[in-house]
């Protein structure tokens, strides 16, 4: 039974438990359109830590390998974008117009919210940089004096809901030209919604990721200008 326990708290068993609830989830997807991979492997993972009794120290051990792996991640999704450049470089100034408005609407609404449902200063900081990718955010929540713990939260949920939600919101909307669903889902959506782009489309995924990359410089320079306001 020692030893059994020693596997099950093992780094590698972390890892390889990991690898196989997400295929295991991108298996149910396929079936279920929109059971989101990753909830649906994060809800597994919960469960069978609290079965087998693993405490979540040890299982992080190896969980801080995935960790270390969304920067090059990150990094990776520049290169759809790089493929389609030629095609991109035509819709730059629409889609940097279109990128800056969907950030201030993004850190203005979410603040508000925040604000009318009475959250406090900090807590209102750190939901503004909901809609950009994990490491720019909890430098912005830093820089504003918000809850980096909130901040992430909050960017894991953004990206769940717009990866599951945006696609058919949009149709509904009848918008279905590839660059509005890309520019769309990357200014709200981050990384997490441009890589369940770019399981059906790889221009829908590049303009996604473009705009991803915007909204990341926008919400930082927005934040900077936020910061010299308070002070």
């Amino acid at each position: 039974m020692r030893a059994l326990t020693e596997v099950f708290n093992s780094p590698a068993f972390a890892i390889g438990m990991t690898l196989v609830l997400y295929w295991a989830s991108l298996r149910v997807q396929k079936r279920y359109m929109w059971a989101s991979p990753l909830v649906t492997a994060s809800l597994a993972l919960v469960l069978l830590l609290y079965v087998l009794r693993i405490p979540y120290a040890d299982y992080r051990i190896g969980g801080n390998v995935f960790t270390y792996l969304l920067g090059p991640a990150t990094v990776a999704l520049g290169v759809p974008m790089y493929k389609q450049g030629i095609k991109l470089k035509g819709s730059l100034r629409r889609l940097l117009v279109v990128v800056l408005a969907g950030s201030i609407v993004g850190m203005f609404t979410a603040g508000i919210v925040a604000w009318l449902f009475g959250a406090s200063h900090e807590v209102i900081m750190s939901t503004l940089p909901k809609s950009v990718t994990t490491p720019i955010a909890i430098q912005v929540s830093a820089e504003l004096h918000g809850n980096p713990a909130i901040t992430a939260a909050m960017v894991l949920v953004t990206g769940v809901l717009g990866s599951i939600v945006g696609p058919s919101v949009l149709r509904m909307s009848h918008i279905f030209h590839d660059n509005a669903h890309g520019a769309a889902i990357g200014t709200s959506s981050h990384a997490v919604g441009t890589a369940s782009l770019l399981r059906t489309s790889e221009v829908q995924g590049s303009v996604s990721s473009l705009a991803m990359a915007m909204a990341g410089v926008i919400t930082s320079i927005l934040a900077m200008l936020l910061t010299w306001y308070w002070h």
